[in-house]
Formats: C-alpha cells, sequence, structure tokens
C-alpha cells in the first residue's frame, strides 16, 4: 500500500490533526535521547483511546506496515527511532492517573504520564513511586517498563519491574491483553517481567498498575570524597559487605562532579578524584544506626572527608547535582555519548581503572556517573562529532566498555535496553542458540516481525558479520564469537 492510502485509512481512525505526515512536523520524532541515530518516519499517529490503537495496529498488521512506539523520546539506546516505511505510534495522550488505591498502595496509569507525577499525586497520602531514573522529571511510564528503568534508589527498591504490578498490552494484532493481576503474586509464567524490558518488540502498553510505598519516616545522605577512585570503589563493596543496604549509594568521578557543581553548586568537593553518596533510610532508630556505621566505613576507606547532609534541603542539593550530571557534562563538551553497563561490585576497582586505560588509548574524557550500589555504569564519553571520524572512534571506544562488562560477569545494559546502539554486544553476550530463543518469544507474540523491528536482538547473520570483521581486526578477542 502507497503512502497516500496508509494516512487516508488512519484518517478513518484519528483525527486529521493526530495525523503528522509532513516532513516538518515529524522532524521531532526523528530520534529518541541519543540523537547519533536518526530517522524520519513515513508517518506520526497520536491516538487518544485505547480501541485507536486497537485499530491502527490491527490496520498495519494487515498491510505489513512496522509500528515503533514511542513515549517521551529520552531513551538513550535508540530504542525509539522510527522506521523509515513505518508508523510512529505516540502514546504521549495517554497522560491520565487513572486511579489511586491508598489502601492498596497502588496507582492505575496510562503509559504517558511522567514518573515524578506519580510521586506527585500521591505525596498526600503519604506514598510515593520508587524507581527514580534521572530523567523522572520527563520520562513516562510506560517508557519505564520498556526498558525497565531504575534510578538512584534501585538498590534497595529494585527496577520498575520490581515496582508494577499489573499491565494491559495490545498486540500487533490489536488485541488487548491483561497482564499481571491485583496480587502481589500469580501463578504460572512471569509474563510481567517479561514484558517489561522488552523494549516495545512485543506489544504496545496503555496502562500499567504500578505500586507505592509508604514515605520513610526519615531518609538522610552522607557524602564521601575520596584522591583516588580506586577507594571509592572499594568503599562501595565495604558498605554492601557490612549487611547496609542503603537507599541510594551512587558514584561519580572528578569531570562529573565539576561539571555537576559547577552547573548545581550542591557544594560538591571539586577537588575529589571521586565521591560516593550514600542515602540511608528508615525509622529515626535504623537511620541514625546505619548513618554511624556508613560513617565509620568511609573513613576506613580512605576517605579525605565525609559530610552528612545536615537537614532535608542539603539532602536534596546533593541529589539534585548527582541527577543533573548528565545534563552538566552536556556543558564541558559539544557532544557526549552514555554508556550502560552493570558490573559485579568487586569489579568495581578494576573496570574503572581499565575504562581510564582505555580514554587515554581513544584521546577521549570519559566522566563517570553510576549506581555504584548495583553495579549499573554510565560512563558518558565526551566528544565532537563535527570532527571527522570522532563519533565512529567514541562508538568503537563504547563497545570496548561493554565488552569489558560482560568480560568481568557483567552485561551490557542495566536500565537503557540494547535498541540500536548495543545490538552488535548482544553477540558477545549471548550465544546462538540464546539469541535463537530470544526470536522465538518475538515470533509467539508478533509473528511478522512488526513491532520496533530491527531493535534489541540481532539475527545470527548480523552477529556472523559482527564477529568476522571484529576478529579479523584483532580488536575483540572472544572466542565465543566463534560460535556464529
Amino acid at each position: 500500500m502507497g503512502n497516500s492510502q496508509l494516512l487516508k485509512e488512519l484518517g478513518k481512525i484519528v483525527a486529521n490533526d493526530a495525523l503528522l505526515h509532513n516532513k516538518e512536523d515529524v522532524k521531532p520524532y526523528e530520534c529518541d535521547g541519543l540523537s547519533a541515530y536518526r530517522e524520519l518516519p513515513m508517518v506520526v499517529v497520536l491516538p487518544d483511546t485505547i480501541e485507536q490503537v486497537q485499530a491502527i495496529l490491527q490496520l498495519c498488521h494487515r498491510l505489513d506496515v512496522p509500528v515503533v512506539a514511542r513515549g517521551a523520546g529520552t531513551g538513550l539506546s535508540g530504542g525509539a527511532v522510527p522506521h523509515k516505511e513505518g508508523v510512529l505510534l505516540s502514546l504521549a495522550k495517554f497522560k491520565q492517573i487513572i486511579h489511586i488505591d491508598q489502601n492498596r498502595r497502588i496507582a492505575v496509569v496510562q503509559p504517558g504520564v511522567r514518573n515524578l507525577a506519580i510521586s506527585e499525586a500521591v505525596k498526600p497520602y503519604g506514598l510515593y513511586y520508587a524507581p527514580d531514573p534521572s530523567s523522572q522529571i520527563a520520562c513516562t511510564i510506560g517508557g519505564n517498563v520498556a526498558e525497565n528503568s531504575g534510578g538512584v534508589h534501585c538498590l534497595k527498591y529494585g527496577l520498575t519491574v520490581h515496582n508494577i504490578q499489573r499491565i494491559k498490552l495490545i498486540t500487533i494484532e490489536g488485541e488487548l491483553l491483561t497482564i499481571g493481576g491485583d496480587g502481589l503474586d500469580s501463578a504460572g509464567f512471569d509474563l510481567l517481567a517479561l514484558i517489561t524490558g522488552s523494549e516495545g518488540m512485543l506489544g504496545v502498553i496503555v496502562e500499567v498498575t504500578v505500586k507505592l510505598l509508604p514515605i520513610p519516616e526519615r531518609a538522610q545522605v552522607i557524602l564521601a570524597a575520596y584522591d583516588d577512585i580506586e577507594k571509592a570503589g572499594e568503599a562501595v563493596g565495604n558498605i554492601i559487605s557490612a549487611g547496609i543496604i542503603p537507599a541510594g549509594l551512587e558514584m561519580m568521578d572528578k569531570l562529573a562532579i565539576q561539571a555537576a557543581e559547577d552547573f548545581v553548586h550542591a557544594g560538591y568537593p571539586t577537588d575529589a578524584e571521586a565521591i560516593l553518596l550514600c542515602e540511608v533510610d528508615g525509622t529515626n532508630a535504623e537511620v541514625s544506626e546505619h548513618i554511624l556505621k556508613v560513617r565509620e566505613i568511609f573513613k576506613a576507606s580512605g576517605a579525605t572527608e565525609v559530610r552528612t547532609a545536615k537537614d532535608e534541603a542539603e539532602r536534596l542539593i546533593f541529589w539534585k547535582g548527582r541527577k543533573a550530571a548528565f545534563p552538566a557534562v552536556g556543558r564541558i563538551a559539544p557532544d557526549y555519548y552514555c554508556m550502560d553497563g552493570t558490573i559485579p561490585r568487586k569489579q568495581l576497582p578494576y573496570v574503572l581503572k581499565t575504562i581510564s586505560v582505555l580514554s587515554a588509548e581513544y584521546d577521549l574524557a570519559v566522566a563517570n556517573v553510576f549506581h555504584a550500589g548495583d553495579g549499573n555504569l554510565h560512563p558518558l564519553i565526551l566528544y565532537d562529532a563535527n570532527n571527522p571520524g570522532e563519533l565512529e572512534r567514541t562508538e568503537e571506544f563504547g563497545g570496548k566498555i561493554l565488552q569489558l562488562c560482560v568480560d568481568v560477569g557483567g552485561t551490557i545494559t542495566g536500565e537503557h535496553g540494547v535498541g540500536i546502539e548495543k545490538i552488535n554486544q548482544m553477540c558477545v553476550q549471548f550465544n546462538s542458540e540464546e539469541l535463537t530463543q530470544f526470536h522465538a518469544v518475538k515470533f509467539a507474540f508478533d509473528t511478522k516481525g512488526l513491532l520496533n523491528p530491527g531493535k534489541a536482538v540481532p539475527t545470527l547473520h548480523r552477529c556472523a558479520e559482527f564477529g568476522a570483521m571484529h576478529v579479523h581486526k584483532g580488536k575483540l578477542p572472544f572466542p565465543e564469537l566463534e560460535r556464529f
């Protein structure tokens, strides 16, 4: 079917102003937060009812038209990059908080509701929603489910998958499914966990029931400064091994500290090589006990300065600096490439040292900002895309970091997803049998492969080409690639 006929059919489903196809109208949808990858969609559709989404998907399934669902577009892996011959399905109008049940501690929300808006809405009931990505002021809950987002408090309270109870999902054939239920657990296959983190490849989410938690009686943050980033990495393991599970445990290196301080003025020590932010929460008694223990651990691990937030205002400004680190780093370089890999905590010192060596090798500065408590790294590689070949060198450097994560027993993503960005590194982490199983799951939900095609799971042919190319160059000494 031609473009004009598709537009005619879509025009029977949504109003004219909900159908965008002129170049200047679809241009804002050409990429997500990873702007290195761009593609103009053939058409953008903005439905505002579940019935309209069903009809759009049924039409696309009948006509074999690819569909890419999009939330706020804050993702960082190219997962929402449009298909040039497909429909970009925006869920921006699905932004209602449908129901709040303070007794059962749940909220039923549409996928376009902002992450932070949930906590703001339930605060009068003494509740909040725990996952808090740095982009929580803008990112939407549907995107959080698609990428299984976390945030600074994921160490104690878990990722999105641990904080949702039920979703409503529309298949590519237009069937509305309810996955999960009212209970805290259910028998059978854990389809809720399967959908969470599936990056829009299995269905389109139109409703999410999230779990809410009581606001802790008290929360307090300790800032520790170090003159050696490896000492800071060792301190992370010392805290966990002491039996303390902080609400948040974050690390920033010198470059990130200086950028955040210039931007937010959080009072960070700019001469430190690294800082740790450790938050403990709970009752007054347990917070007081844990604060003292954490202070002792920080000092014993070689901290040059240990500072406890004196009040709620200082606690918030400490976190504001950390959450503003990404935009802050954006002020000191024309471009940056935000990586996302996860490693065992005990490997933090080694991995940080290796990233430093790679930084010198590629002549590209790196600002390290990450969820140290659960080993989720976010190295920000600074570069200038205007310099010929620099983007390609940056991507190669980023690939080395992800391969390093796998090499030490970790994974290529913690919360940003695979999307387009890490699809080659999937060939490093998973073998052919595992990738075949991934494709089988995809086929069970989407037999024609129309939902977000070309993302997240590589074909075996692609992996064979990737492996042959890199082994030939001698840049990927991973014997696993030989199996393709």
